[in-house]
């Protein structure tokens, strides 16, 4: 596990929650450091989600330290590939090499919480859309700006935000540049919650706690039913479900969580997360 505190990204274990740490004071901008941070945080989530794995971390949490969650891209990094020989071919391989961050984190087996407790722009708005759950404190504001330097979000923001809110609210948010706070951003089916500055970081823990408690052989099942449905349409999911849930007979949780609700009634089961 990275155990390096100057690390601008590192993971840090709390029990069953995986915690991936943002740490590039003061702005925590993304230049080519925190890029190659996160892409080692998600293939060692990758390792430390599996299955298999004894010590399995049942849930991830995504935050960061400082006054703000992210003011950006550090705009150094485009404008070196821009100036430079090849760019297109450079450019093209930045974003394809971005996405995948974005991919690995969608495609982990347990559920991700994204915790943003002040500004987070660009890229770090980007990633918390690849997550599950969005909390927000009060005080958040979400933005891709990057209008200013005439691009559009390319590590697959507007396909999520499209997602989540619609297309038409995609194309307004990324078109406009604007600043959006996080109580806007959960009317529009966003931000999934918006809680208070006061605790926001114990709040957010205590959630991503909670779905780490939960039967996490059925959460990666749910993930994989939301996204056919949404990706491929409601029959898709349908196609899906007699394997998926089927599974979930063989499984301890369900076992013991059936066993419980026999015995003492229900919400009293413990999972173990096989």
């Amino acid at each position: 596990m990275t155990d390096a505190t100057a690390a601008p990204v590192r993971i840090e274990r709390d029990g069953d929650v995986a915690v991936v740490v943002l740490d590039a004071p003061p702005l925590n901008l993304f230049d080519e450091a925190v890029f190659a941070g996160y892409e080692r945080a998600v293939a060692e989530l990758v390792e430390l989600t599996d299955p298999g794995r004894p010590d399995r971390a049942r849930a991830v949490l995504l935050e960061a330290r400082g006054k703000v969650v992210s003011g950006g891209v550090d705009v150094h990094l485009f404008s070196e590939i821009a100036n430079g020989p090849d760019a297109v071919a450079r450019g093209s391989a930045l974003w394809a090499r971005l996405l995948r961050i974005s991919q690995t984190l969608e495609d982990l087996p347990v559920p991700t919480v994204f915790a943003a407790h002040g500004l987070t722009l660009t890229a770090a708005f980007e990633i918390s859309l690849a997550c599950d759950i969005i909390l927000a404190a009060e005080r958040a504001s979400f933005g891709l700006v990057e209008i200013v330097v005439g691009l559009t979000p390319s590590m697959g923001g507007p396909q999520r935000l499209a997602e989540r809110a619609g297309p038409a609210r995609a194309r307004e948010l990324v078109f406009t540049g604007e600043r959006y706070p996080a109580a806007v951003l959960a009317q529009w089916d966003v931000v999934n919650r918006v809680l208070p500055d006061e605790g926001f970081a114990e709040a957010a823990r205590a959630y991503a706690h909670r779905v780490a408690a939960g039967p996490t052989v059925a959460h990666a099942a749910t993930k994989k039913l939301v996204t056919a449905a949404v990706r491929d349409g409601v029959r898709a999911a349908d196609e899906l479900t007699p394997s998926l849930s089927g599974a979930l007979f063989a499984t301890e949780d369900l076992r013991g969580a059936v066993a419980s609700f026999l015995a003492d009634g229900p919400g009293r089961a413990s999972y173990e997360g096989r």
